[in-house]
């Protein structure tokens, strides 16, 4: 072709032939590679969906199968391509459950795409079509959708145990689900109730037992154990708890400095000084009530010296040391307390109320439970067991993807059907549509229409049923009326999933098509790639 018009006489001296052959071949680069992804990702889709197994440079080994961490832990070069991994973590912040789905729905739209540029349909009528088409998709799921209440926990559990049955840890959604579920409630704030912030729900790792001995804590937990070099106490019932942000061991000088001690006299007295100095500090503390003390972990210098250990443990006050300072904030609002920068300012006041504080062994190790907290605030921690390292990861990867779904939920009180009934239902009213739209635009929300059928397809695909045929059923069950009809992996076959309980938040759904759509719209637009050294 460019040949041809290359030999073409020339019409004007101003009319000038421009090579559009560069262009094409970098968008279909473009969309080859972001394909590739989506195809690396497609077949871990679904409950039946395979695992990723992830060997990291430093030799880490991550099995997964949730889209954004695999996206996340793959080393991906292309430009195009990078933009489906961060595709796949917008979505997992929108939504936190999906991401795999809205990576596969970009795939497939990529794929229409191609067909409809080589049928000569110009980008930009292309993906001005898509914008309109998920716009009215948006507007389809929000009138399939069936409003929830927060009140009733029952739907709340199944949508949390719909998002972990696609996970390594299905067989625990019995439990986990209502885990999700209850702490995502208790955090909610009811002076703002649309918003659940994750943060404060912590979730505490500990090798050793199953997944099955996971539990709910109200109160605090660290993975850590007592000091109890000097034989402090590890168990105080009615505690006064402060949380300090200095250090309890004698001063030093802020710079690199030595001092000369030429005599006894001066040695003793400078232990001597250490001492009172660390006594003063303790009485102090003392004076105002307090029985257990969390300290921060300190860079400049030790947070506590064996000499103010022993002082604690003969002032029976129980001492956490290396408290992460990221976690200050969080323990401060569950005790309800002040951090205490400094000892002047240790007041009784500034304090946190609690039954009981002890040290409990679990597994290899030993935790500090804080329960039974007075004024405690909305927040929440959840204690993850399981048998191996790479357990414990999944398990706590799932268990965030639960939370976020009831996030979604709080969010935006609408549920759907899962099990591909919202895409065929998708694809057939838009198909439908497309015939009283004219021009090009029919064209490419049609097209927009059988890419949706990815979803279906690939679910019946990893389950190991044949998918034309399931495909074909599912379209001729919602032609009949049946909006809620869904491919139920387990029986194989195709049931009303509503039902079946397997429902996702509507939030999850609406968002996924319109991220997947405005990320093929940017791969669309884009004709030309610069480098620049």
């Amino acid at each position: 072709m460019a040949t041809m018009a290359a030999q073409a006489p020339r019409a004007s001296k101003t009319e000038s032939y421009v090579d559009n052959k560069r262009k094409d071949d970098i968008r279909m680069a473009n969309i080859k590679s972001a394909r590739s992804v989506a195809d690396a990702v497609r077949t871990s889709l679904g409950p039946k969906g395979m695992d990723k197994m992830i060997s990291t440079a430093s030799g880490e080994v991550i099995i997964t199968n949730d889209g954004a961490t695999i996206l996340n832990k793959m080393e991906v070069l292309q430009p195009a391509a990078k933009m489906l991994v961060e595709l796949s973590k917008s979505q997992d912040v929108v939504a936190g459950d999906g991401t795999t789905t809205v990576v596969v729905i970009a795939g497939a739209l990529l794929k229409q795409c191609q067909q409809l540029l080589h049928s000569g349909i110009h980008p930009t009528v292309i993906s001005d079509s898509l914008h309109k088409a998920s716009m009215k998709a948006v507007d389809v799921l929000t009138a399939m959708a069936v409003p929830v209440e927060l009140s009733d926990r029952e739907s709340l559990v199944k949508s949390a145990s719909t998002s972990l049955n696609s996970k390594v840890v299905s067989q625990y959604s019995t439990l986990l689900a209502p885990l999700a579920v209850d702490s995502v409630l208790s955090v909610v704030d009811p002076a703002k109730p649309d918003l659940v912030d994750l943060r404060d729900v912590k979730i505490v790792k500990k090798l050793g037992g199953t997944v099955d001995d996971t539990e709910l804590v109200k109160g605090l937990v660290f993975d850590k154990k007592v000091s109890h070099a000097a034989g402090g106490p590890t168990r105080v019932e009615n505690a006064k708890i402060a949380v300090i942000q200095f250090q309890i061991s004698p001063p030093k000088t802020d710079i690199e400095q030595s001092i000369v001690v030429s005599d006894y006299t001066q040695m003793d007295r400078i232990l001597k000084e250490e001492r009172n100095y660390i006594l003063s500090m303790i009485k102090k503390i003392k004076s105002a009530g307090c029985n257990v003390l969390l300290i921060q972990k300190s860079i400049l210098r030790d947070a506590v010296t064996d000499l103010s250990l022993h002082y604690l443990a003969k002032a029976k006050i129980l001492v956490i040391k290396d408290v992460e300072r990221d976690d200050i904030e969080f323990i401060t609002k569950t005790l309800n307390c002040l951090p205490i920068a400094n000892i002047e300012h240790f007041r009784a006041e500034k304090l946190g109320y609690a039954d009981m504080v002890e040290e409990a062994s679990l597994g290899d190790g030993k935790i500090v439970k804080i329960t039974g907290i007075k004024d405690m605030g909305r927040t929440t921690t959840v204690l993850v067991r399981g048998s191996n390292q790479l357990v414990l990861d999944e398990a706590e990867r799932s268990l965030h993807d639960a939370l976020c779904v009831v996030r979604c939920l709080v969010n935006k009180k609408f549920l759907i059907a899962g099990g591909g009934a919202p895409e065929i239902e998708l694809s057939r009213q838009l198909g439908a549509w497309s015939k009283v739209l004219q021009g090009m635009e029919s064209y490419c929300v049609r097209s927009f229409a059988e890419a949706l059928e990815v979803v279906p397809y690939t679910l019946a695909e990893n389950a190991g049923l044949n998918p034309i045929t399931i495909v074909t059923e599912l379209r001729n069950r919602h032609a009949q009326g049946e909006i809620n009809a869904g491919i139920n992996v387990r029986k194989g076959q195709i049931t009303n999933i509503l039902e079946e309980n397997v429902v996702q938040p509507l939030l999850v759904s609406t968002s996924a098509i319109t991220l997947a759509t405005e990320c093929v719209r940017m791969i669309l637009k884009i004709d030309d790639i610069v480098t620049v050294r």
